[in-house]
This record gives structure tokens, sequence and C-alpha cells, in this order.
């Protein structure tokens, strides 16, 4: 079984992803791909930022679009900490309240390009630490032409708030979580897709020995890159930590196909044939972590 825990996908086919000039994945079309890689049930989550985005979604499509889809997708709600009259006060506990009765089992993907340590985005997971969802975050480099919360080299920022947050369960993404993986990581690289031996004493290892609540969203090049460009390494980190590591896709386009829709699943299941991996790490990773994070049945 596989459940792919990092997911988009954009009722409108007309205007074009802002990065590629191709239309975003949609309902239908990500579900056709979904059944042709064999993943059985996938998480949404929508895109409200204006950072990254040429089309911005509700909620409120998203949980629509899984209301139609009988079981397949399953929604998270995401919110921006500027909402509410942009102030570090702002109370998110019913906004969340709400959109968990609805169903959401999540929330993210949370991009705003705000530092890791800004007052609004303290206090938003704050409340979110409250609500008792698990939050998917994308990591930025810098403010400005990109998007995600904003850390240093190192990651000093993801560090204070695992520290701060230690009953809300993050899930690290993006190329600037995942480059960390490596001791090598530099400046120059923190922002891409390293590529090589990984030199022990990455600080994403060190955080997630440190911090139980910090969980390896495996989605994108970003996570399936970190675990494949040293295969001995990956498959022992994903033995260390199966209880805290998810399979994603991070599928955006159909170029999609025959890229991030299938090389984890490929790596997940040459390791499990070439006993590399136990049946018990498998199933973890690729869907029963997910089951128990996500109070699915």
């Amino acid at each position: 079984m596989l459940i792919d825990v990092h997911g988009h996908c954009v009722r409108t086919r007309e205007i074009p992803y802002c990065t590629s000039g191709k239309p975003f994945v949609w309902p239908e079309l990500l579900l056709e791909m979904h059944r042709e890689a064999g993943v059985d049930r996938g998480v949404l989550m929508p895109i409200i930022g204006p950072e990254n985005a040429s089309v911005i979604q509700s909620n409120e499509e998203i949980l629509e679009i899984a209301d139609a889809s009988q079981g397949h997708f399953i929604p998270f709600c995401n919110l921006d900490p500027r909402m509410l009259f942009n102030h570090p006060n702002a109370d998110f506990g019913f906004l969340l309240e709400h959109y968990k009765s609805k169903g959401c089992r999540g929330v993210g993907e949370l991009t705003a390009n705000l530092s890791f340590t800004d007052p609004r985005v303290l206090n938003f997971l704050a409340h979110v630490e409250r609500s008792g969802l698990p939050l998917t975050f994308h990591i930025a480099t810098r403010e400005g032409k990109t998007y995600g919360l904003i850390d240093e080299f190192g990651l000093p920022r993801l560090e204070t708030v695992l520290q701060s947050f230690p009953g809300l369960r993050f899930l690290g993404h993006s190329q600037a979580f995942w480059s960390h993986i490596s001791a090598d990581v530099t400046l120059e690289t923190w922002g891409g897709y390293p590529r090589g031996p990984v030199q022990p004493g990455g600080r994403v290892v060190e955080l997630m020995r440190r911090y139980p609540n910090l969980h390896g969203d495996l989605s994108a090049g970003s996570g399936f890159t970190a675990v494949s460009r040293d295969p001995g390494f990956g498959y022992e980190f994903f033995d260390e930590f199966q209880d805290r590591l998810l399979f994603g896709t991070d599928v955006c386009q159909e170029q999609n196909r025959t890229s991030v829709l299938i090389n984890l699943r490929d790596f997940l299941a040459a390791g499990l044939a070439e006993k590399r991996i136990t049946r018990t790490v498998y199933d973890k990773i690729t869907h029963l972590n997910a089951m128990r994070l996500l109070e699915l049945t």
C-alpha cells in the first residue's frame, strides 16, 4: 500500500504553473497518475500563498475535491500566519477547529516567506500545536524571489521551533531541509540538490535524533535525492528513523510521471527486494506511519 503525504492539484487548467508555462495538475489527472503508480491514497494541500502561485486556492476547494474522490484524497487545511489582521496575537484556533471538523488531517504546506521565528509564525505554530494536527513546512534560504519559511544555514531557526513546540509534529520538506542530511552541505549548495556520498554529522540526522516531533516528508526531488544519493546511507537512514519517515511525491505537473511520481516508490521497492530494508520498515514508510500520524482508518 502507498499513501502519498504530499500532493497538490487545482481545478483550473487555463492558468499555467508560474515556473513552467504548463498547466498545474488537476484532480482527475492526479487521480489517474496515482492509479498508474499504485498510490492508494494521497494528501492534498491547498496552495494559498502568493509567493509561489499563479492561482490562489481555498481550503474549501480542496475539501470539495476530496469529498468527490470517494476517499482517495486526504485533505489538509492551509492558513497563512498573516491572516486575521496580520498581527502576532491572531486567534487561529476557531479556524483550525473548523477545518478539523470538516475532515482535514493536517496543516500545510506552510510556505509563507517569513522567518521561522517571526512572532506571527510562532503564534500560528502555537495554535497548530494546540489543534493536535501535524504540519508540513517548506524552508527558504532567503527573503524574496522564493517561498517558504526563512532559516539560516545550519537550520538554527528550525531547531528553535522544534524546541518551542514539542507537541507539534513537524513534517520536514524542501531542498533547504534535505540538503542538510549531509555534513558537507555548503552555503552554495543548501538551496539545491547536493549529490554524492553523505558525510556523517548532517543536521537533519542530528535534529531527528534530538527532537522526536520532527518527521521526514520524503517527497519531491529533495527528499528522494537525500536518500538515494548514497543508497547505503539512505537505507540505513530508513531503518533508524523508520517510525518518522513518510512516502510522498509532490507531483505538480503531468511530466512528473517519470520522476517524482515513481522515483521514491522504486527506490523503496528495490531496497525491499534486495533485503536492504525489512518489510516492516517498508510498510511503515509507505503507509503505516501516515495512517498513524493522520489518524486514518
